[in-house]
């Protein structure tokens, strides 16, 4: 069995927060999607609070489409380090960063979260403006990467 992309990445070696291409895929009819690993936090050592991922994703979701066109999906990773990133295209990841640090302050100016019903979500009062403002601070005062290995 071949392992996913991203159980390949050595998680001991990377250096957060970051952005990394991690591929791009050609479809059937010729079309190209590229996934992104938005890495927020140091693997192993570091986790997002759930209602902060949750506000965070809400917030990016939003706002990176506002930053950034032909955007598929924006997903939280499961170990709670950072999110991954679907677009369609062959996309450049300076474009990327670009895009997701004018996305986090816009975060940092909003004052509610979209989608913050149980209409709109299925886990409505699982969300946290306040770590997702915090989370959005830390990330940009440390800077995003585009060497997953800080060097």
């Amino acid at each position: 069995m071949e392992k996913v992309e991203s159980f390949k990445l050595d998680h001991t070696k990377v250096k957060a927060p970051y952005v990394r291409k991690c591929c791009v895929l050609d479809g059937k009819n010729g079309d190209k999607v590229t996934k992104f690993d938005l890495r927020f936090l140091q693997p192993n050592v570091e986790a997002f609070g759930t209602a902060a991922l949750h506000g965070l994703e809400h917030l990016l979701a939003t706002y990176l489409r506002e930053t950034m066109d032909d955007i598929i999906d924006l997903s939280p990773m499961g170990c709670r380090t950072g999110y991954y990133l679907i677009m369609w295209g062959d996309v450049e990841p300076a474009y990327v960063k670009e895009g997701l640090e004018k996305a986090l302050e816009m975060v940092l100016t909003t004052d509610e979260i979209p989608a913050a019903t149980a209409v709109e979500c299925g886990n409505y009062r699982d969300l946290s403006l306040f770590g997702a403002k915090e989370y959005a601070k830390k990330a940009l005062d440390e800077g995003f990467s585009l060497n997953i290995y800080g060097e």
